[in-house]
């Protein structure tokens, strides 16, 4: 059974769309098969593709009598985008001033650039506003000329953020600026949104100097009065919110301020805040650079201080920041010398997020006074009692990565691992069932214990 085309109806179009199709095919089968198709094969694919749209369109609302190719109608100059070179059919402002196919511009902003194409004009913010003039002019000149006005691209955000949403965005950060309740209403407003819609996380990636203005009611308090713990909270949070779109990590944490006020926060803010600062930190420090920028401030200090306060709803984000921030070996020897050795063994006697901190512990052990102060504070007990009563593999094999690392270093303890070793064969048994890396770590301590028995023999 024969199929009824949306072009059956006129002869003249459905040659002309025929026409089009082989031209299309041709073209298709160009740049498949042949390793050395050129661009314009694909920009002919292209315009070949869209008059095909524009015909069927076409055919489906009028008479095709009056249709007229695009490529066959010189198009203003004015109406022509100037990165595409064609006609616009969604134009937009930047903030230069100038007008662009909101597709191509968005391509350009999303690929990094913060600058003007045309100008170089270095953007205040990266907001596209529709220019409903030149829109209307496009739509009149196709008219004239009997095309077919493509609808626009949908492009860039998965949730679009309207004119009014925007106005209301840039009125909030100016609230910021103003008495009290303002600021606290505006601060409030402004974490519930970055937290619902990701569009306005982007938002203040966008826009110059977004993220100082936020900072405002905590940079600007009365000395007298101090923060607003309430304030403090709300804008704390929305740190953290923004720190979560990953275009933003970079430009909150080297935003003057950010780090130290998160640092305050840490010491003196509410539970849910020094909660929020710490996982912000963790957030932030995702990029490396970040995790120099953040160590080289010392924000470890209040982390760990607040690791040994203890508190429940701090733990699990004061523990992820400190163990994403001593991935760079600089950072261990700042948490060394900071304390976190004691505090850490502190927990995990306690039975404390054993988990987490073993997994700190076992990163720090790489470095020459972490092993020290873990053989000064009686960690090898702890960990070798871990390795007997413990059914988590991961702990295990932190435990004896540990260990390993103080048998080579400290042949003090090596007493401690024999004698463990014949009353439970602790060590023996993790180097027969354990994972790949505690049998390797346990086999090289067995070794060096036998090493150790064969030169008492010997002497």
């Amino acid at each position: 059974m024969a199929k009824t085309g949306v072009l059956s109806s006129d002869p003249t179009v459905r040659a002309k769309a025929v026409e089009l199709k082989k031209e299309l095919q041709r073209l298709v089968r160009t740049i498949v098969d042949d390793d050395d198709y050129s661009i314009h094969a694909i920009d002919r694919a292209k315009d070949a593709l869209c008059a095909l749209r524009g015909l069927i369109m076409f055919n489906k609302r009028s008479s095709p009598a009056t249709f007229k190719l695009r490529e066959a109608v010189p198009c203003p100059e004015e109406f022509k985008c100037p990165l595409s070179n064609q006609l616009m059919r969604d134009p937009v402002i930047l903030a230069s001033g100038q007008t662009y196919d909101r597709p191509f511009i968005q391509k350009w902003l999303n690929a990094g650039n913060r600058t003007c194409p045309r100008t170089q004009q270095v953007l205040s913010h990266t907001i596209l506003t529709p220019n409903h003039l030149i829109r209307e002019m496009i739509s009149q000149w196709c008219k004239s000329q009997g095309i077919e006005l493509p609808n626009p691209v949908q492009c860039g955000r998965e949730e679009g953020i309207t004119e009014a949403e925007c106005d209301r965005f840039f009125s909030l950060l100016d609230k910021l600026s103003a008495a009290v309740p303002e600021q606290k209403e505006a601060a409030k407003e402004l974490r519930l949104l970055t937290k619902k819609v990701p569009s306005f996380r982007a938002l203040f990636g966008e826009s110059v100097d977004a993220i100082t203005q936020l900072l405002t009611p905590l940079t600007r308090c009365n000395s007298q009065s101090g923060v607003q713990p309430d304030l403090q909270e709300d804008v704390i949070t929305t740190l953290l919110n923004l720190s979560i779109h990953d275009s933003n990590k970079k430009l909150v944490a080297e935003t003057p301020m950010v780090v130290p006020l998160l640092m305050e926060a840490l010491r003196s803010g509410t539970i849910e805040t020094r909660s929020n600062a710490a996982a912000t930190l963790f957030t932030l420090s995702a990029l490396d650079s970040n995790k120099v920028l953040i160590g080289k401030s010392g924000v470890l200090k209040p982390l760990i201080d607040l690791l040994d306060e203890g508190h429940p709803l701090t733990m699990k984000d004061v523990a992820s920041a400190i163990f994403n921030l001593c991935i760079i070996h600089e950072n261990k020897a700042r948490a060394v010398r900071d304390g976190a050795v004691r505090v850490i063994l502190k927990k995990i006697v306690d039975g404390v997020h054993v988990d987490e901190l073993l997994a700190i512990l076992a990163m720090l052990s790489t470095h020459q006074r972490a092993i020290e102060e873990m053989g000064e504070l009686g960690a090898v007990p702890c960990l070798l009692r871990i390795v007997r009563e413990s059914n988590c593999e991961r702990n295990k094999e932190n435990c004896i990565a540990i260990l390993h690392t103080v048998c080579l270093n400290d042949r003090t303890k090596w007493k401690a691992l024999k004698e463990e070793e014949i009353s439970y064969g602790t060590i023996s048994k993790l180097a027969q069932d354990g994972t790949s890396r505690s049998k390797r770590k346990a086999n090289g301590i067995l070794e060096r214990l036998r090493r150790a028995i064969n030169i008492t023999h010997t002497a």
